[in-house]
């Protein structure tokens, strides 16, 4: 009894520590989101901008947790490195280089991380670039030099490859998914500040109360959705036949291919924001003032709120489910596989004729994914141009905020399985069996 009681209380102290770890580490970075860069009025800056520009800064400004509008060290947030991370995942699935590369086991894996993070300097460095010219544009001072320039960039730099290290330290020592747990944290950590807002409106008469509780109904249908959809398989049956190696006979078996509706995960909603916002971001930051009526003309056009925005916003998310689940999932592979274990997919011939027939549930499923994805992300977008509603979340934020916290209670689930699992081996003495 005293064993079993040692070895339980040290398998919740583990878990506790590590939750522990993580929550240390997510308070560093709450702190380090209000250290400002030296020498910047970011009150000054942040007056500056117009409503024009608003929703552009407000977005940017969401993912960093707040450190935009403080002209922080962590101003970048995390995004250089999320985007050098996708970026090397499209590079390991279409060039040949990255492809040999990810099949290198370890050794491929660690060079991608390097990959990754030489990537992030560059990606953060052309950024940090950017906003030093934004800094410069939008402050009272006139007299800069190179050493202005450098402080800035170094400054921001450095703030997003510390970020990168804390999401590296919560996957080594936490529970796992450190960036997805620092996005996590910069898009709820205005939440409190946003209920107050919404609940003082409604108090003032600003907001009606009916509007508001529909409001909350259309909310909980929406996470429900996603919850719905992200834990949504379609099982393919797969058949094994009687099979005899050496002098072993297995016998006939039946497992199951699972397929998720939604495979390319939150990756097209991102894609389509970077995309649609890169150009309109460069407008911003470099010319602001700039009187050219074709660069004012895609500035209104490709702005959060209007149509042609929402229209293109929807274009790109459904394109890029086809083409990201194009990439990280292939037909022919997965058939290829199905033949050389034997395994079969009862009423169709394995190889070429499998390929297809796997393929065609994929597309039905992309096309359900993609249709999804595009409710889910444009509906609060909607709610809040076209009848006024304050959604703090957009559809992104709403989207990673759930799909972090399954993660995360996946995470915690299996970290309490594996210990169970140890403490049966250790119990039946099988660790060397």
């Amino acid at each position: 009894m005293t064993s079993k009681f040692f070895e339980k209380n040290n398998t919740v102290n583990d878990l506790r520590n590590r939750l522990l770890f993580v929550f240390f580490i997510l308070i560093i970075y709450r702190l380090g989101a209000h250290i400002p860069i030296p020498l910047v009025d970011a009150k000054q800056i942040l007056n500056s901008f117009s409503d024009d520009n608003a929703g552009i800064f407000s977005l940017f400004n969401l993912f960093s947790g707040g450190a935009l509008s403080k002209i922080t060290v962590f101003s970048l947030g995390i995004m250089p490195y999320i985007s050098s991370s996708i970026i090397i995942q499209l590079l390991s699935t279409t060039w040949e280089p990255m492809i040999k590369l990810k099949k290198d086991g370890d050794f491929g894996r660690r060079k991608m991380s390097d990959y990754t993070r030489l990537l992030t300097v560059v990606l953060s460095s052309f950024q940090a670039v950017a906003m030093a010219k934004m800094i410069i544009n939008f402050s009272i001072y006139s007299n800069f030099n190179f050493l202005f320039y450098s402080v800035i960039v170094i400054t921001l730099v450095a703030g997003t490859l510390f970020l990168m290290w804390l999401g590296e330290l919560i996957n080594e020592k936490g529970i796992g998914n450190g960036i997805s747990l620092i996005i996590f944290t910069s898009i709820v950590s205005n939440l409190p500040r946003s209920v107050a807002s919404t609940l003082e409106k409604v108090r003032q008469g600003e907001l009606n109360i009916i509007v508001m509780f529909l409001f909350l109904i259309v909310l909980f249908v929406v996470i429900f959705l996603i919850i719905f959809v992200e834990r949504a398989q379609k099982k393919i049956t797969i058949n094994y036949p009687k099979r005899q190696q050496g002098r072993k006979v297995f016998a006939a078996q039946t497992t199951f291919l699972p397929l998720k509706i939604n495979m390319s995960g939150v990756i097209p909603p991102i894609f389509a924001s970077s995309l649609i916002l890169f150009p309109i971001t460069l407008i911003h930051w470099l010319d602001p003032n700039s009187s050219n009526f074709i660069l004012n003309s895609i500035r209104y056009i490709i702005t959060p709120g209007k149509l042609p925005y929402l229209f293109l916003f929807a274009l790109f998310i459904i394109f890029f489910c086809f083409f990201y689940t194009s990439l990280v999932f292939k037909s022919s592979d997965t058939a290829d596989n199905l033949k050389r274990s034997g395994g079969f997919i009862a009423g169709i011939r394995p190889g070429d004729n499998t390929a297809a027939y796997i393929d065609k549930i994929v597309k039905k499923l992309t096309i359900i994914g993609a249709f999804y994805l595009t409710f889910v992300c444009l509906l609060p977008e909607f709610l809040v141009t076209f009848l006024n509603v304050p959604f703090y979340f957009g559809g992104t934020s709403l989207l990673i905020v759930i799909v972090v916290i399954m993660d995360f209670i996946s995470q915690v689930q299996s970290k309490m399985i594996s210990y169970k699992y140890d403490g049966l081996i250790k119990k039946y003495k099988l660790t060397g069996f």
